[in-house]
């Protein structure tokens, strides 16, 4: 999305995978970059299409769920690095003071403090030539619909109620003060984990969040702030803690990344590869075809959904090696999402894909799956054992009737509850994530997994009985 405001140029680059937004404001010639992701080509071709000059990155603060590219674009571009008050990086950067004014060509960039996402939080004002209030980067302060957690902070003697309380106090005296036809332009929209549920909408005057953005009621008290905006939390993905410190401390080049991770490896090296450096193999075709023949313990994180946060949930180890299996024309781009949750020890693919490891005679494993019609014909028998492993509030929104519930969030944590000796029939809502599931399990010897095509979505047009439907009041 851009928008041309007077002297200047607003576009919001948005992130399906990580339900994120970047920013690139321009105007007179100079330019700045907000909250930027790892990779730095998309930022650096804008500048030189636009012939700007970059005078800032701005981050509105340390990043949980993805490593930014502020670092990378920096030192390209000879850009200064501005975080607000609190943050302390271990590299060159700017610390701004809460009310400073940077100037940008014709426009003027007001630093406001806004704390309680984590303390650092800063949210950034837009002011036209006239002085006039055009927009606010709210980071992950406001969201459209909702706010920030304020369970994300890394190493804080505060609690998440002490931070949903200054979080309060920031909303109501840095941005609910400022005029209505101001345009929020927040970190992310729905699809993160960084809130609790937020809309599809990735942009919305302020005016309209205070109609309907439930924690900025007028009316609204401290304590009732508190109590809505920390209930229905669930413990965040394991990689948003290390995300932060990257974010933090500083991280390789993504060009040498880039370089390390791009190598193609013949059937023999990538074998030897996966044996004597345990490398993680990881295959990232489209679920069904996985299914039909993949290599043995390789696991299935589709590129085509949330693949960067579903490694990040699942792989505890950000220096694990990996190798991978893709589409030829998707080398690069498992790499760059890669990179971007901080999985830098990628090293190589698989040359010719899955038909050269067929050809070298090599053994292929399958995973067996059944339509849902199939599936309701023996769930209508009786006896059968069903793991719903979507997240927990869309199983107490609607579920099978005698489903378990497995998150595959928590798969790791709670992989014991499965039993290796039953049958289970495993579904999600459409059969991304119990893909991935039933992989990860069979990689780990639970061999009697069945994948439910078409998930959720396909069971409910068949007779299969489900609990009464109630409307979820998060999205964790």
């Amino acid at each position: 999305k851009s928008t041309k405001i007077k002297n200047m140029k607003v576009e919001q680059i948005y992130t399906g995978c990580l339900a994120e937004a970047a920013y690139y404001i321009e105007s007179k010639g100079e330019s700045v970059i907000i909250d930027p992701l790892r990779e730095t080509k998309p930022y650096l071709e804008r500048i030189e299409e636009a012939g700007s000059k970059l005078k800032y990155v701005l981050e509105t603060h340390f990043h949980a769920d993805f490593v930014s590219g502020h670092i990378d674009l920096a030192k390209k571009t000879g850009a200064t690095i501005v975080f607000g008050p609190n943050a302390e990086p271990k590299y060159d950067s700017y610390i701004a003071k809460d009310g400073e004014e940077l100037k940008v060509g014709d426009v003027t960039i007001k630093v406001l403090h806004t704390p309680g996402h984590t303390m650092e939080s800063t949210t950034y004002l837009l002011l036209d030539d006239e002085g006039k209030e055009r927009g606010i980067f709210t980071g992950d302060t406001l969201f459209i619909g909702d706010v920030g957690r304020p369970d994300l902070a890394v190493k804080t003697h505060l609690t998440q109620a002490d931070l949903a309380r200054h979080l309060y106090k920031s909303l109501r005296e840095k941005i609910m003060v400022l005029p209505d036809d101001v345009v929020v332009y927040p970190a992310h929209g729905a699809g993160s984990a960084c809130g609790k549920k937020m809309s599809d909408e990735t942009t919305d005057t302020l005016g309209n969040q205070k109609k309907f953005n439930y924690a900025l009621r007028e009316d609204m008290s401290e304590e009732e702030f508190v109590q809505e905006v920390t209930e229905g939390l669930v413990a965040p993905p394991q990689y948003f803690p290390k995300n932060v410190m990257m974010n933090k401390e500083g991280y390789d080049s993504i060009d040498n990344i880039l370089d390390k991770g791009q190598v193609p490896r013949t059937v023999e090296q990538f074998e030897e590869l996966a044996n004597m450096e345990g490398a993680l193999v990881l295959d990232t075709r489209d679920w069904n075809v996985f299914a039909q023949g993949h290599i043995p313990n390789s696991i299935n994180i589709g590129l085509d959904g949330s693949f960067a946060p579903w490694v990040g949930t699942l792989v505890v180890d950000l220096d694990q090696p990996i190798l991978f299996i893709a589409d030829e024309d998707r080398i690069e781009e498992v790499v760059v999402r890669l990179s971007r949750v901080g999985y830098d020890n990628t090293l190589g693919y698989l040359e010719g894909g899955i038909e050269a490891w067929k050809a070298s005679g090599r053994e292929l494993d399958v995973l067996r799956q059944v339509t849902a019609e199939e599936f309701a014909e023996k769930y209508a028998e009786g006896g059968v054992n069903v793991i719903d492993v979507r997240r927990k509030s869309e199983y107490e929104s609607e579920h099978i009737e005698g489903a378990e519930n497995l998150p595959l969030d928590f798969l790791n944590e709670r992989m014991n509850e499965v039993d290796k000796s039953k049958e289970y029939y495993i579904h999600c809502k459409s059969g991304y994530r119990s893909m991935t599931f039933a992989s990860t399990m069979q990689a780990r010897g639970f061999n009697n997994l069945i994948d439910i095509q078409g998930g959720m979505e396909a069971i409910e047009l068949t007779k299969v009985p489900r609990t009464e439907f109630v409307e979820p009041t998060t999205m964790l």
